[in-house]
């Protein structure tokens, strides 16, 4: 409990106590009320301030106005009749502030439980000058720098491994439990926590652009993007204050009248004005007003907790609605990272083969050299490569060791006048010849990656029609992928310009209640981020155009946390529905019973308390979202 809630508590517990006392008391006529004023001034004070400030600001409708109105004419009309009975005045308010703590510790609890999720921001980060480390705030760290990260401590700024391997604890990012290892090359992004062996690492980003900062900024702002829900709230709290209050006023004034001057029987103002106060009070929208934006502030809680950010529960609202999921392919389906998987037609050795080949392609950056000398596996000695002729779109000619390589495509072998057995195999094809003779080709594709396939799954299982994938990739490859994932519909061979035209197909031919979301983590993926309904960034690998685009961030890239984000948007929305039915349903109940005189003002403040508890408690289970 923070200071607030104790003072809150301490009086509560004051002016129960204080009631407790005088319903022990005989005292009777002025000094009775005098005394009863107290626990009525120690518990209401600050609602009878705020319903004056209110009013002086022309802001009068709102249910610090209704208890100060209901409260103080329960108090009128003790004194009009005479009774000396205050207990229900004091009591109302009382059960009223019971309600506002709770609501108060409620929402507190769910900022905390957040706000421990989200512990992620470093305290400082470790610069490394002439053999000392100098502990410096992060916002200090220009890029470039060499940081160093002790076991225990926050990974502060992304940057690249330098020196040391480790294993680092993702859980505060992606909701994994499962360490993650790192050694010297490998990308690592802020807001880890190393647990085993020192890392000095080169900073690639300010401490403003990095991860860590950037889920920070998602999560503080996610709450002023407002869903069509929370606006429907704000609405209805607008028409329906005053409009209860006008009813109230009514209900006090015209039975009266018609009792009196239609009916010729006695007014008996006291039981209308009477019913009118227990009318207010009934129809305070606290349940409503609290729930609501509880449940969605709950729901991006425990997305973050999974290792999804959602921008706004608007984005939330809209998960919740889609029909159709459209993947980009390289680096959202696939790992983006390509791999010799094959090996056809070779005499020799397939480890010389692959020597050959790495050897030849050693003096270009392209990511199919690069496959082939991960596949090599050792250092490249470039003394041992000579005569080397790159054929742009061909491929390579080289001497390696002595011996004449040609490393490249089908056009190489033609070129070279070597017959060549063409491949069935999806993916690169490397056809190559040694001292002029065909010696084998090998197969590089894309990974797919490993939960891919059980992603597609989950999203048919949870409702979603119609998944695509866009590719710029070739119609055969792109094929086979979405025939190993099970996606209904692949489009390949598109530029980025081609991606955004298929998607504006694709809404013009949905329903308007279907939503349609967006899978991508490149920075050509950013125009269709935009475009779609909602869009899905890869958050570990994915480019910060991406990112900024999208609607909805996957921390760690793993396509099954979409089947995930959307399960708990579902969740969220059915809690925020259910507190909607809930709330309006009792309150329209009580209103009824309360104007016909069925409901006192007891009743009703244990009604208009009970619902807003029960409301908050159910808003408070969209945090939980472990076994989704």
């Amino acid at each position: 409990m923070n200071k607030r809630q104790k003072r809150m508590l301490a009086r509560i517990l004051l002016a129960a106590a204080l009631l407790l006392a005088l319903s022990f008391t005989s005292i009777t006529g002025w000094m009775r009320f005098v005394l009863y004023l107290v626990p009525y001034l120690v518990i209401g004070y600050d609602i009878l301030l705020k319903a004056f400030k209110g009013i002086k600001n022309r802001q009068v409708f709102d249910e610090n106005f209704l208890m100060a109105v209901a409260t103080v004419g329960a108090i009128a009309l003790a004194l009009y009749e005479q009774s000396g009975d205050y207990t229900e005045a004091i009591a109302v308010m009382l059960f009223y502030q019971v309600g506002e703590w709770f609501q108060s510790y409620a929402v507190g609890k769910s900022r905390r439980n957040i706000s421990d999720l989200m512990d992620i921001r470093p305290d400082y980060a470790n610069l490394e000058r002439d053999g000392q480390l100098e502990r410096l705030d992060p916002d200090e760290v220009e890029i470039g720098s060499v940081i160093v990260v002790q076991p225990g401590e926050k990974v502060p700024i992304d940057g690249v491994v330098l020196e040391g391997s480790s294993s680092l604890n993702t859980s505060a990012l992606t909701g994994e439990s499962l360490p993650r290892d790192v050694g010297e090359g490998d990308e690592i992004i802020s807001g880890c926590i190393n647990m085993t062996g020192l890392l000095k690492i080169k900073t690639t980003k300010e401490f403003g652009e990095s991860t860590v900062s950037k889920i920070l900024d998602l999560v503080e702002n996610a709450s002023s993007r407002k869903s069509k829900s929370e606006d429907f709230i704000s609405k209805f709290a607008r028409v329906y204050t005053p409009a209860v209050c006008y009813a109230a006023l009514a209900l006090a004034i015209l039975p009266p009248l018609v009792r009196m001057l239609g009916l010729g029987l006695p007014a008996d103002w006291g039981t209308w004005v009477y019913r009118a106060l227990t009318f207010l009070v009934i129809s305070c929208p606290c349940a409503l007003v609290i729930s609501i934006p509880l449940s969605f502030f709950a729901g991006i809680g425990g997305a973050s907790k999974a290792g999804v950010l959602v921008k706004g529960s608007n984005y939330l609202e809209t998960l919740s609605q889609t029909k159709i999921v459209v993947f980009d392919k390289t680096g959202t389906l696939t790992q983006g990272v390509f791999e010799v998987n094959g090996i056809h037609h070779s005499e020799m050795e397939n480890s010389k083969l692959v020597e050959y080949a790495a050897l030849a392609e050693s003096a270009s950056s392209h990511p199919i050299s690069r496959s082939l000398q991960r596949a090599y596996g050792r250092e490249i000695d470039r003394s041992r490569v000579t005569d080397i002729q790159e054929i742009s779109g061909n491929g390579v000619i080289a001497k390696v060791d002595g011996v004449s390589v040609a490393v490249g495509n089908g056009k190489l072998m033609d070129r070279l006048e070597i017959p060549y057995i063409p491949c069935h195999s999806v993916g690169t094809i490397i056809h190559m010849a040694i001292d002029g003779k065909y010696a084998g080709h090998i197969v590089i594709s894309d990974i797919v990656k490993p939960h891919a396939k059980q992603a597609i799954q989950a999203l048919k299982e949870s409702g979603i029609h119609k998944t695509v994938m866009l590719t710029g990739d070739a119609k055969r490859v792109a094929d086979q992928v979405a025939e190993t994932l099970g996606l209904d519909q692949v489009y390949s061979e598109l530029l980025p310009a081609g991606k955004v035209e298929k998607v504006e197909e694709l809404l013009q031919s949905r329903s308007e209640k279907e939503k349609l979301a967006f899978v991508g983590d490149g920075i050509n993926d950013a125009p269709v981020l935009s475009r779609a309904d909602i869009g899905i960034a890869m958050g570990a690998m994915g480019s910060d155009a991406a990112i900024e685009a999208a609607d909805v961030v996957l921390m760690d890239d793993d396509p099954l946390k979409i089947a995930k984000a959307i399960k708990i948007s579902r969740k969220c929305l059915r809690i925020v529905y259910q507190n909607i039915v809930f709330a309006i349903g009792v309150k329209l109940l009580c209103l009824a019973l309360g104007a016909f005189g069925i409901a006192n003002m007891w009743l009703a403040i244990f009604a208009d308390v009970g619902v807003m508890i029960l409301a908050v408690l159910n808003a408070i289970r969209a945090l939980f979202v472990k076994n989704l």
